[in-house]
């Protein structure tokens, strides 16, 4: 038996209720769920990194994760697809931004969180 697992059964219905009336709705849930697994891709983090620094074009994005503008245009779609990441056109020129300070303190916190581990 590991320490990390109680040694006996004991339902506190206190906390249970406290929990279960605090918790989100499952919609909210699942679409956090989805927004962590879309996270979970280095190449994707690489992206929402560059861009908490400074809004960057695909070109831009390209050069400096070395990887075509095509792979970073996939990124790019899935990332905008959820709410992750927005552009501005610019004449010829797309730019891309995080999509708001929610998504910005994510990656700040994030990151934090991995370099203290």
């Amino acid at each position: 038996m590991t320490e990390d697992t109680c040694l006996i059964t004991v339902i506190n219905e206190e906390r249970i209720a406290q929990a279960r009336a605090q918790m989100p709705e499952e919609h909210l849930l699942i679409e956090l769920a989805e927004t962590f697994k879309l996270l979970g891709d280095p190449t994707r983090v690489k992206i929402l990194q560059a861009l908490a620094i400074t809004e960057l074009c695909v070109c831009d994005l390209a050069a400096l994760l070395e990887m075509t503008s095509s792979a970073i245009s996939h990124q790019l779609r899935l990332l905008r697809a959820r709410g992750i990441v927005r552009f501005r056109k610019a004449g010829k020129v797309v730019y891309y931004n995080l999509d708001d300070s929610h998504v910005q303190t994510l990656v700040e916190v994030s990151l934090r969180h991995a370099a203290e581990c």
